[in-house]
């Protein structure tokens, strides 16, 4: 049976005595190929040869993509955010990695981009659909400042997703039931995260040595932020009960650290056992936010403790959580009828 080699080169070559032979290359500038062709040799060498070559430098969209992946910008940051990247680049990859360069330039390229986003929203909803743009957009941001490309035709291109989540904030019931129905050992993360305002992600990471007693200190890994978070007495009390049975505060039931996909599982379940399905662990941020307001803290001093810019914290109070929060019209009547003066 004959095998056909492909890409195979040859050369004529004259020798010292005068004889004339004919190499033959597994490509043009390739490794010689020992043998005779058709030997079993001669496919094996090729065969090795091909498989050890090294691949062509990357093309088009793909090559901004693979050095975005490699610059400091990707580096810095966080690492679950290059995480959560990783599988929305590939997806651009497989989609746009041989589109030209040059095409960026073109108006009719962004079309062709928001019908990739809609079929995405299609197949995988519109949240992720929103995800992939914004990563699409940021990648060719990056080329774009270092004039790799011509354009970001992906700049400014609106949400799809309008979901909100102004309702879901943890109540005094809801916090109760769960501590009352919820596996014991979620239940410092519960009273940690409503007395620090902190991202599960430094939550999980936090270590016994950022408490001294009185106080909290961490360094955000989204923001580099640093906080110094007094400790109130219910925190206290609980973390002071709590063995220490690993480095790091947090902790399952065998005693070691969380990972963050375990955490989130035992979370859900115990929350759907205790009869709390609309709410997450995420929206403990929001709540401890909300909470620190109704008590009559200012936008600065919540800022303090939550590590969000005070310009964050009043977008986040006025866009998700304070203008559906009852307590604090009651607060603000209060204030009204004590600084006013009337006639029965």
């Amino acid at each position: 049976m004959r095998v056909r080699l492909k890409g195979i080169n040859h050369a004529r070559v004259r020798l010292a005595d005068g004889s004339v032979e004919i190499y033959y290359y597994a490509w043009r500038g390739g490794p010689r190929l020992p043998g005779k062709p058709g030997s079993a040799e001669f496919v094996a060498a090729y065969n090795k040869a091909v498989k050890s070559r090294p691949a062509p430098p990357a093309a088009g969209l793909l090559s901004i993509i693979k050095a975005y992946e490699k610059s400091v910008d990707f580096g810095d940051l966080a690492a679950s955010t290059r995480r959560s990247y990783g599988p929305l680049l590939r997806r651009i990859e497989k989609e746009f990695g041989d589109f030209p360069l040059s095409g960026l330039a073109d108006r009719r390229s962004r079309g062709v981009f928001m019908g990739w986003r809609d079929r995405v929203a299609e197949v995988s909803g519109r949240r992720q659909a929103d995800y992939a743009w914004t990563v699409l957009a940021r990648v060719l941001s990056w080329g774009l400042d270092r004039g790799m490309v011509p354009a970001n035709p992906c700049e400014k291109g609106g949400r799809l997703y309008r979901g909100s989540r102004v309702d879901n904030v943890w109540s005094a019931d809801d916090e109760a039931l769960f501590l009352a129905r919820a596996p014991k050992h979620l239940h410092l993360p519960l009273i940690i995260a409503l007395w620090t305002g902190q991202r599960q992600g430094d939550l999980l990471r936090l270590p016994w040595s950022a408490y001294d007693g009185t106080h909290i200190r961490l360094r955000q890994g989204k923001t580099g932020a640093r906080v110094l978070i007094p400790v109130g007495a219910p925190l206290k009390a609980a973390l002071d009960a709590e063995p220490r049975r690993c480095p790091v505060i947090l902790t399952n039931t065998e005693g070691k650290p969380w990972t963050s996909d375990g955490f989130r599982a035992s979370w859900r379940k115990a929350g759907a056992a205790s009869g709390i399905t609309d709410l997450r662990f995420n929206d403990l941020r929001g709540t401890a936010v909300t909470r620190l307001a109704v008590a009559g803290c200012t936008q600065a001093e919540i800022a303090t403790i939550t590590g969000h810019s005070s310009r964050d914290v009043g977008a986040i109070l006025d866009a998700h959580y304070l203008h559906r929060d009852p307590a604090l019209a009651e607060s603000a009547i209060l204030k009204l009828e004590r600084g006013t003066k009337f006639s029965k």
